[in-house]
């Protein structure tokens, strides 16, 4: 069986592509970097992240975009010879469509074309296609020419902001777009049409959209017309796949959808999706990537193999290639390189965030800028995949002002986190603390009691996570003990969900390392390794083993 999402944790957006036998999905990183997550599969069940193509400064510099911004909604297509993909990176976000948010109702979202002759690139500098809205999709006709669709935003006071899908034909030899843009379609009542994605089978042009927003009214749009520039006549159904009016479903908020069809002609279809807490309908590890499969009827429509347009978490799987062994619980930052499942954010200058080399088998952060910062913060983390898990690392710091401190971090965004640090005391000595940013309280930050420890040692930190329920502890190496922080933090703040009215909530959960030290001398912290566990939920995770 395949148990759905595929892609776990934070991987919204996908976009899929079969080359030969190899299928790669392509999803969004938004303001973390490098700029976009690509998994590789040849069995459509088992997926292993192979690539990040945004990695250098002339392809994507996030410092200064806001939280939930940088880069949206990746396209990845293939036409025969080279990989397209198309991306935007959101400057502003503005206002939204939630009442009782404030601000503008302007947005500034650029979007971009690189290409490569392989997934591991050397992926091409951009090519600058539009700034008309988001979710860029690039669609290649079977006479050879290419157009590209995006959603319009309409900044206009009393306007549908989400104006519907424009197509414009894109010219590979002049690197640019031809001709008018033409609006092809305006959506349905269920509105906020976005993420559209063209298909051509058997003389049609099939459009799917994403409408309802990207939460619990999320949901897959299919139209279809015998000309690209239409009319578009809507799917019998209208939406071909959605959990909106199904709260029993276990994968809620689907949506944003795209189509491979296997080798066989049998078409799959993945979506984004979301896991909510049972105790608090929150979805700590944001949108993930699920599969399912689908069939086309008699009447040349699509519709779910099931014909239900249910989510489905668990579905019988095509032959499968041996599963992919697991990743390596522990992280020892031995040879030099940083795991693939770690990012940081915004910079694409990571050597003024953190070594791997200037003390071989660590990785140093320099102290930067305060959690939160829009330009360059030196936090290194990794995401969050499941509901219940255990998060170690020992860190070497000897702090000499309480504007530097260095520690293991939960983190959603500025406004969202736990932060276990270690700072300097008052008494030659330093002391453990935790700083929480809270999303959905009357105060916005708050500390918890505060530890002395030993002026000299490692320390090691670590955290604990059920569910809604999250526990820090630290010790000296060496010590059998560990110091547990008598708080139990929230977790689910660490979500979409909780937020102030108005703010872009689009990422998830990560755990981490991170360094600040806002006196200017970047004083930088040292972790020799840094461990992530999956596991079953513990009653009482202070009598666990370590």
């Amino acid at each position: 069986m395949i148990r759905n999402p595929i892609l776990r944790g934070f991987n919204p957006d996908p976009s899929i592509v079969r080359v030969g036998a190899d299928y790669y999905i392509a999803t969004s990183t938004f303001e973390w970097f490098p700029g976009v997550q690509i998994h590789h599969s040849r069995d459509l069940a088992n997926w292993t992240l192979v690539a990040r193509p945004l990695v250098r400064a002339s392809q994507l510099d996030m410092r200064g975009d806001p939280d939930s911004c940088g880069v949206w909604a990746p396209c990845l297509t293939h036409d025969g010879d080279r990989f397209h993909l198309i991306y935007t990176d959101v400057k502003r976000y503005g206002r939204t469509t939630t009442g009782g948010a404030s601000g503008a109702s302007l947005r500034d979202f650029h979007n971009y074309l690189v290409t490569s002759e392989t997934i591991e690139g050397d992926w091409s500098d951009p090519i600058y296609l539009n700034s008309s809205g988001f979710d860029p999709s690039l669609f290649h006709d079977d006479d050879g020419r290419k157009y590209l669709t995006n959603m319009l935003w309409d900044h206009r006071p009393g306007r549908n902001r989400f104006a519907g899908i424009v197509l414009q034909e894109y010219a590979p030899e002049e690197h640019a777009l031809i001709g008018e843009p033409r609006l092809i379609f305006e959506g349905t009542p269920l509105g906020l049409t976005e993420a559209p994605h063209l298909c051509k089978r058997d003389g049609f042009y099939y459009l799917i959209t994403a409408e309802g927003g990207t939460a619990w009214n999320h949901a897959v749009t299919m139209a279809r017309s015998r000309s690209l520039t239409g009319p578009y006549e809507l799917h019998p159904d209208t939406y071909i796949l959605s959990a909106r009016d199904r709260p029993d479903a276990p994968l809620q908020r689907a949506g944003h959808a795209d189509l491979v069809e296997t080798p066989e002609g049998e078409p799959w279809m993945v979506y984004l999706c979301g896991r909510p807490l049972p105790n608090r309908g929150r979805c700590v590890m944001g949108r993930e990537t699920a599969i399912q499969p689908m069939r086309w009827a008699d009447d040349g429509w699509l519709y779910t193999a099931s014909g239900d347009s249910i989510p489905q978490r668990d579905i019988p799987a095509p032959v499968l290639d041996a599963p992919m062994p697991a990743a390596p619980i522990r992280s020892d930052f031995d040879d030099g390189l940083l795991p693939i499942d770690f990012q940081w954010l915004r910079s694409p200058e990571p050597e003024k965030l953190f070594s791997l080399t200037a003390h071989p088998g660590h990785l140093r952060l320099f102290g930067r800028e305060t959690l939160g910062s829009l330009f360059e913060q030196a936090l290194v983390a990794r995401r969050q995949q499941a509901f219940c898990y255990s998060a170690e690392t020992v860190v070497d710091f000897a702090p000499q002002s309480y504007q530097q401190a260095a520690g293991l971090i939960c983190y959603y965004n500025g406004s969202k986190f736990h932060y276990l640090f270690v700072t300097a005391g008052d008494d030659d000595d330093r002391q453990v603390q935790v700083m929480s940013a809270l999303p959905d309280s009357p105060q916005g930050d708050a500390f918890s009691q505060v530890h002395s420890v030993a002026a000299e040692g490692r320390i090691q930190l670590r955290v604990e996570v059920d569910y809604e329920r999250l526990r820090f502890a630290f010790r000296l190496e060496g010590d059998s003990d560990w110091t547990w922080l008598r708080e139990q933090f929230d977790a689910s703040i660490l979500s979409d969900e909780a937020s102030a009215p108005g703010l872009p909530n689009f990422t998830g959960a990560f755990v981490g390392m991170a360094c600040q030290d806002t006196s200017g001398r970047r004083l930088a912290a040292d972790f020799d390794w840094f461990a992530y566990r999956e596991r079953a939920y513990l009653t009482d995770p202070t009598g666990a083993a370590d």
